[in-house]
């Protein structure tokens, strides 16, 4: 008899299965900037919720070329972030290490939340002295911005979040003199992206707990009168090596894990929330006050979970701004 095919069930490309350590994604790589005008590279939003949009599908190699197409689009709330700071590494054989920083003179009073901020800072005499010092040894310039949560409807939140941001330039001065500019003041999401472009999107997932390798992996559950259990995997690995292979499906961790989607493409840049908001608001969220961003297709978070959008690291060689002839803003409250 020919063997029968099995396949095992559950994707490896997502091991190890780690729960992340906060609810904040990290960025640990940043692409390469080309382009012409100094720019931040990243920015932060809340996830809104989902909605449906028909576009005119302009791609020629396309089967569905020409006509209208429906696509499922997530909303995401984009409060304009403050660039509180800039800081210089240089590159070592051990990594980057930090040389110095400089803050913003003003700060946003919620910041004290998250911080222990100084009583006093003179600006210009800490970017005078970075200029001075610093600058020569750099080899890579970032800001820090954090967000606005009061300014967003849906999140119950007053504690900014703040991260790294990496800067896109062409030389080190080009990008302190950019980064000079924009020091403790609000930078939009509009100065960042355009619509058409590429980005990836960085979440942390939905968390479900400890969960078994049925619900975890997908595994056929074994018959009723099975030795043991029922819920677990017959056998876990032979004799010869004598230890328990990592590709064997074993209870543990399900959901919160970090997940990163590339190039996904910006379907709209808004500034009225009013414009794709449903009557009654998004379903655990609300309405969406300001500026916003929908994006094609799902990201990995839940509604209310900040998300990192970032330059797309591998793009691909298709750029076309989209043309959306219809937008659902039809109330998802009863589902």
């Amino acid at each position: 008899m020919p063997r029968r095919h099995a396949p095992r069930r559950g994707s490896l490309g997502y091991s190890p299965r780690k729960r992340a350590k906060s609810p904040r994604a990290c960025i640990r790589n940043w692409p390469e900037y080309e382009g012409e005008e100094p720019t931040l590279l990243g920015f932060m939003g809340y996830k809104a919720g989902m909605t449906h949009v028909f576009v005119q599908e302009e791609r020629d190699y396309s089967p569905w070329s020409g006509q209208e197409i429906m696509r499922a689009a997530t909303i995401i709330d984009l409060p304009p972030v403050v660039v509180a700071g800039i800081r210089g590494y240089k590159l070592t054989s051990y990594g980057f290490e930090s040389l110095g920083e400089c803050w913003a003179s003003d700060f946003n009073p919620d910041l004290n939340r998250l911080l222990t901020l100084p009583k006093e800072t003179d600006a210009e005499k800490s970017l005078k002295q970075f200029e001075e010092n610093v600058l020569s040894k750099v080899d890579v310039l970032r800001a820090f911005a954090h967000t606005q949560p009061r300014l967003v409807g849906g999140v119950p939140q007053k504690k900014p979040d703040l991260s790294e941001i990496a800067l896109g330039y062409s030389s080190i001065e080009e990008g302190f003199e950019f980064a000079k500019e924009l020091l403790g003041k609000e930078v939009h999401a509009r100065d960042v992206f355009k619509e058409g472009q590429q980005i990836d999107v960085l979440g942390v997932t939905k968390g479900k707990g400890f969960q078994g390798p049925v619900k975890r992996w997908g595994i056929k559950k074994l018959q009723h009168k099975s030795r043991k259990a029922v819920r677990a995997v017959g056998c876990i690995g032979p004799w010869t090596p004598t230890r328990v292979m990592w590709t064997v499906p074993r209870a543990g961790q399900m959901g919160f894990h970090q997940r990163t989607e590339y190039n996904k493409v910006i379907l709209k840049l808004g500034e009225k929330g009013e414009e794709i908001t449903p009557l009654g608001g998004f379903v655990r969220y609300g309405l969406i006050k300001g500026e916003y961003m929908m994006v094609d297709g799902s990201i990995p978070c839940p509604p209310r979970r900040l998300v990192f959008i970032r330059y797309a690291i591998r793009p691909k060689n298709i750029e076309t701004k989209p043309n959306i002839t219809y937008i659902s803003v039809e109330s998802k409250q009863g589902d």
